[in-house]
């Protein structure tokens, strides 16, 4: 059985080798949020394209300063001006910030540091060359690739898209994800469930997860547990790009999912991860298209999803598989986990000071969803380990959807 790290290893080799070119659509810079850019983005002139202020103060010459000399204001440099006059001798510019400095200046003296009268500024301190200014081209030349096709489009990356003028961009289509729970005792949300009956959550958070891991959900609703439903259900989810099925991936009787794929013809990569809970995480190839049967336990579903499908849905949308975000924090309460698996435990993480501490939550099993409503994030807890101590460093898995 392969541990956690192997089998995401093995979707990412997989997806990796059989990964084609993505279609592509003009996206405006507003739109693109999330998407995957898939052309070079160049500057349109140098940045920043003048000397600029970082603080309000006052323009002047180095060589002129020394602590107790005095300088007259000539006048006000504010953001947006046009600037062409030399800085005269002995003058200088009261200015501010994101200004263009003037020719001649060569440092930006903070205005907490000197002392106006009229006319007359002066200076507590000395300054040195280039203090409190962003020379000229510094931060980008003219023509210089600053987005490279493969980035995803967060916040950082739209402005700078922004700033260099590129308000329309061809961005990588997401990939679409077929979701498919499955079980006779699944009723859609908006109906009243028997009394052994349960609510298709499992494709609500799918589809939440598929967003946030940047595809496209596309809902197959639910298919009762005989071959027919089933068969004709995956048969329509291996159309998209990838499918993801919740439940009958167990042993049990009615646990058909992977006998319905094998007649369709899947091959399968790994049908077990020695992982807890999610244990019956299988991963395969059916024609063109990759799936995975999730355990149907919610908590189950939502483990095995962040941790196997999200890299899948990386590559198939153009971008490279994003580390797992997984971070250490001290432990606040004594935890004692049985041997053999790797434990997610639904947990609580807070940052009182440098460093974060975590304390496992209470909850029943994998498939109490409301424990993991009330958590931030995943305690991992090694498969070697039985015991882990208060104060100890154990790592966490954080829910990015809340942190």
């Amino acid at each position: 059985m392969l541990t956690y790290e192997q089998a995401r290893r093995t979707v990412i080799d997989q997806v990796e080798k059989a990964k084609g070119p993505r279609a592509t659509a003009t996206l405006s810079v507003w739109d693109a949020l999330g998407f995957v850019l898939a052309e070079e983005i160049k500057t349109d002139r140098e940045y920043p394209p003048f000397n600029r202020s970082t603080r309000d103060g006052y323009a002047v010459r180095v060589s002129e300063i020394a602590a107790g000399a005095t300088l007259r204001c000539i006048a006000e440099i504010k953001a947006g001006d046009t600037v062409t006059q030399p800085l005269a001798p002995r003058t200088c510019v009261q200015i501010m910030t994101g200004a263009a400095v003037p020719p001649g200046a060569d440092a930006v003296v903070m205005i907490e540091h000197t002392n106006r009268d009229g006319e007359s500024v002066r200076f507590d301190r000395a300054a040195q060359s280039g203090q409190n200014i962003v020379p000229r081209g510094s931060e980008a030349k003219r023509g210089e690739p600053i987005l490279s096709p493969g980035m995803r489009l967060g916040y950082a990356e739209l402005a700078l898209a922004a700033q260099v003028g590129a308000a329309q961009l061809r961005c990588a289509s997401k990939p679409r994800v077929a979701i498919l729970s499955t079980g006779d005792e699944v009723v859609a949300i908006d109906q009243e469930p028997g009394p052994f009956q349960i609510r298709n959550s499992n494709s609500v958070s799918l589809a939440a997860q598929v967003r946030l891991a940047g595809g496209e959900p596309v809902l197959l609703g639910n298919a009762a547990d005989n071959t027919d439903d089933l068969r004709e259900k995956i048969s329509r989810g291996l159309r998209e790009d990838a499918l993801v099925l919740s439940g009958g991936v167990s042993m049990g009787k009615y646990d058909l999912v992977e006998t319905v794929l094998k007649e369709l013809g899947a091959e399968f990569y790994f049908d077990a991860v020695a992982i807890r809970p999610g244990k019956p995480a299988v991963f395969g190839k059916c024609g063109n298209t990759f799936f995975f049967g999730l355990p149907g336990n919610p908590v189950s579903t939502m483990v095995t999803f962040e941790l196997f499908a999200v890299p899948a849905i990386d590559l198939l949308g153009g971008a490279p598989p994003r580390d797992l975000p997984i971070v250490e924090a001290h432990l606040g309460a004594t935890l004692n986990e049985k041997q053999g698996l790797t434990h997610f435990l639904p947990g609580r993480v807070e940052w009182r000071g440098a460093i974060p501490e975590v304390k496992a939550l209470p909850w029943q099993g994998s498939g109490d969803i409301a424990a993991l409503a009330r958590a931030n994030c995943f305690l991992v807890v090694a498969a070697d380990r039985t015991r882990v101590d208060v104060g100890e460093t154990v790592p966490i898995l954080l829910r990015k959807d809340v942190i």
